[in-house]
């Protein structure tokens, strides 16, 4: 038995009891999901092999439950984990995740794995916080899945950011890649320079701690990044090897500095994307002002500006194991939609709806919610009524 505070408890259960709580109460934690019904299925499911169930228990009453089970020699496959919605919103899965996950490291598991629908934000969360990378999407009979693993070995774990291009090989991540280690690979390097604030006209914004926010020309965010560009990325690249051969599309652009004790600290830029969209296309801090919340900070403030510009949506992408920074977005409200790959790696792409309406058409894309009310409309779609799908 494991305690999660606030009278909640976790308890090993058999899988028959795991399978009878299914039958009893997915429904009512599930019931709002959008899936396809299949017709009964011709084949015999395949063995299912090493299984771990716990019961989820507020008092004597079971609220909900966790099963995971092996999927391959080195995989544990965490299956399903539902709560009733009375009991949702209270940091349970948080508090749960800990425990399972020291229980499939001390059975010998190498992976961890799971499914998410792509906008579920409050699983999606806490599973990036735990350590868990996304590594795929896929479209699926319940809709559009993203995939997450989380490394319990250390290497590993290395080797997913060399693959994603957010950072260098090095060491024994490089060794296991066959890759020969650069010169200076995995070294820290010299200390950012310090370069002064611009001046600026007007009042900065007040984001805490000392650091204020600054709307300034694009002319002076190039010049700072020219500077400082190579001190706060750590990040692989594909070298093009020579100057782009066009310009730039001529379009609005929206540049800020982080300013802190009368230096430079950080950098936001964003642009048009297309008639409707806003780009977030380059924030950055330089190395000692991290991990102070400053991302969480400004946020705020960009999306104002750009909601104020007349845009609907805005669009960012992040490296796809940068979770310093896929985590604040998704708590804003970001919504993942899709990896690409381009010069800079495997990139994960967000979107952040300004239109509530938007915001529920997404979830039903992923099948999160079903259809219904002014998304249903918009759609062109006459969803049955549960009564006409019980029949």
């Amino acid at each position: 038995m494991t305690t999660l505070g606030d009278g909640y408890e976790a308890r090993p259960i058999s899988l028959e009891a795991y399978r009878e709580a299914c039958t009893r109460l997915e429904g009512r934690i599930f019931g709002g999901n959008w899936g396809y019904a299949f017709d009964p299925p011709v084949k015999a499911p395949p063995p299912l092999g090493e299984s771990f169930q716990w019961g989820l228990f507020h008092g004597d009453d079971l609220i909900g439950w966790h099963h995971a089970h092996q999927r391959d020699e080195r995989t544990v496959y965490m299956a399903d984990t539902g709560v009733l919605p009375e009991h949702q919103g209270k940091g349970l899965y948080s508090r749960l995740l800990p425990h399972v996950l020291a229980v499939y490291r001390d059975a010998g598991y190498t992976l961890v794995s799971s499914h998410h629908r792509a906008t579920n934000n409050r699983v999606l969360v806490p599973k990036l916080r735990a350590g868990f990378f996304i590594q795929g999407l896929n479209l699926y009979e319940g809709g559009l899945n993203a995939a997450l693993t989380l490394s319990l070995d250390g290497t590993y774990r290395e080797a997913m950011h060399v693959r994603s291009g957010f950072r260098p090989a090095a060491g024994e991540a490089a060794r296991r890649l066959g890759l020969h280690l650069q010169p200076g690979a995995g070294e820290d390097g010299q200390e950012a320079p310090r370069v002064p604030m611009p001046e600026t006209d007007g009042e900065g914004l007040d984001l805490g701690d000392g650091y204020t926010l600054w709307r300034v020309p694009y002319a002076v965010y190039r010049d700072v990044y020219a500077r400082l560009e190579a001190s706060a990325y750590a990040s692989v690249s594909f070298d093009w090897a020579s100057p782009a051969p066009l310009a730039g599309p001529d379009v609005p652009r929206y540049v800020w500095l982080i300013a802190h004790a009368g230096e430079v600290a950080g950098w936001q830029l964003s642009r048009q994307w297309d008639a409707r969209t806003a780009y977030m296309v380059n924030t950055a801090f330089l190395p000692r002002h991290r991990g102070k919340g400053l991302y969480t900070r400004l946020l705020p403030a960009v999306l104002d500006a750009l909601k104020a510009g007349g845009y609907s949506l805005v669009r960012s992408h992040h490296h796809a194991t940068n979770n310093a920074v896929l985590i604040p977005k998704l708590r804003a409200g970001f919504r993942l939609q899709g990896l690409q790959v381009d010069e800079h790696g495997v990139m994960a792409v967000l979107i952040y709806p300004f239109h509530p309406v938007y915001r529920d058409y997404m979830d039903v894309r992923s099948g999160l919610t079903r259809p219904q009310d002014e998304v249903a409309r918009r759609l062109g779609l006459s969803p049955l009524t549960p009564e006409e799908e019980a029949t």
